[in-house]
């Protein structure tokens, strides 16, 4: 008999799907010219290289022209970043949120250490921007300010609409960077209102090693990279082309799935409902289930940390994580529920638990049963 699984750590990654792998299977054997090439087989991996370009482009109502691929989301965050800041003139206010994955977060503490200003973003407990000190904060016309689309630890989505307005009124020049690697084809996005945007193929069960930056046409950054002078000399570098095939066929594949990402909400709800039977303990951290987006649940266990559960769920199967998968190795509390104004102890006992298009009603049930017998069994050890 199988043992039973449940994948629930999309946020992390996700499983590419069979078409996806196909698709970059087909670009190694066919399609595996250099697309900088003159001759016609290159010029034909170069179109489909442009034809990609055109469907991210499509999916964020940008140009064509104003997508560069990258080797994923943090690259394209550090470019997005590092890049901007290079090109302006003087060491101007810089502005980000509080939460921020570590690839956007660390760029802006190795600006502070050079001498620029640096303000933080802070957020409630739901992980909403608290807009009394960001107007504090805008008093000092920023140059940049950046924040992300969808918390990847608790699923929070900031009121970008509010402050991409309040930036504008503060400041019409400052440029404005939204991390939409949790965000992407799961929720509507005109990228037109900002002038940086971020994604990442293996968030969308494409290949990892490619991503994107959307940049507004008049931005001007610095490379990070050079080299060849690809990607309009933005990112210089062979472009990965069996990764582009994939993170194409994915982004197809996600755009015929949008009604099965709009059921997500039904399903984390379901999940949380059968987690809170089974464990009525469990304490829901950031967001109410259907203010947050629709994959992402962020659960602590009072009186057993968050590692020692984790590793006992993944003992029978269930696969989850302790907060971002780039920082799970550190062994600290999370940043994001400390700054949320998150209990250490409520802390210390999180887990994140992250759907997918592809997550079942056996897996979540399987889950949550699991989670109630582990957790009954752990907190008995709880120390006083």
């Amino acid at each position: 008999m199988a043992i039973l699984q449940a994948y629930l750590d999309n946020s992390a990654t996700t499983r590419p799907s069979e078409g996806v792998i196909e698709a970059m299977a087909e670009c190694m054997r066919k399609g595996f010219y250099n697309p900088s090439s003159l001759y016609a087989p290159a010029m034909e991996s170069e179109q489909a290289m442009r034809r990609c370009r055109e469907r991210i482009a499509r999916a964020l109502m940008v140009k064509p022209g104003e997508i560069f691929f990258t080797s994923g989301g943090t690259e394209a965050n550090n470019l997005a970043i590092l890049g901007s800041v290079a090109a302006m003139r003087g060491k101007g206010h810089l502005v980000v949120s509080s939460v921020e994955h570590p690839s956007v977060l660390q760029p802006f503490e190795a600006l502070k250490a050079q001498g620029y200003k640096v303000s933080l973003i802070p957020v409630d407990e739901k992980g909403q921007i608290v807009w009394a000190e960001l107007e504090n904060i805008l008093q000092d016309p920023p140059a940049l300010v950046s924040c992300m689309q969808v918390n990847n630890e608790t699923g929070a989505m900031p009121d970008l609409d509010r402050l991409i307005q309040c930036v504008r009124s503060a400041s019409p020049q400052a440029l404005i960077h939204v991390d939409g690697v949790q965000g992407f084809l799961r929720l509507p996005f005109d990228a037109r209102k900002v002038d940086l945007y971020t994604l990442s193929s293996h968030k969308i069960h494409g290949p990892k090693g490619v991503g994107a930056l959307y940049v507004k046409s008049g931005v001007r950054l610095v490379p990070r990279q050079m080299g060849g002078g690809q990607e309009n000399a933005v990112r210089s570098g062979t472009e990965n082309t069996p990764g582009i095939a994939g993170l194409m066929r994915a982004i197809e594949e996600m755009e015929a799935h949008t009604g099965r990402v709009q059921d997500l909400y039904a399903l984390k709800g379901k999940f949380w409902a059968l987690v809170q039977r089974e464990a009525p303990e469990a304490v829901l951290n950031g967001p109410e289930i259907d203010q947050g987006a629709p994959h992402i649940l962020n659960i602590s266990f009072p009186g057993v940390r968050g590692e020692v559960m984790l590793h006992a769920l993944e003992g029978v199967g269930v696969y989850c994580s302790t907060g971002s998968a780039c920082s799970s190795k550190k062994r600290k509390l999370s940043p994001v529920l400390l700054n949320m104004g998150l209990d250490a102890g409520l802390a210390e006992g999180a887990l994140r638990f992250s759907l997918s298009i592809h997550t079942t009603d056996e897996e979540i049930e399987y889950a949550a049963g699991q989670i109630g017998m582990l957790y009954a069994q752990l907190k008995r050890f709880r120390r006083r």
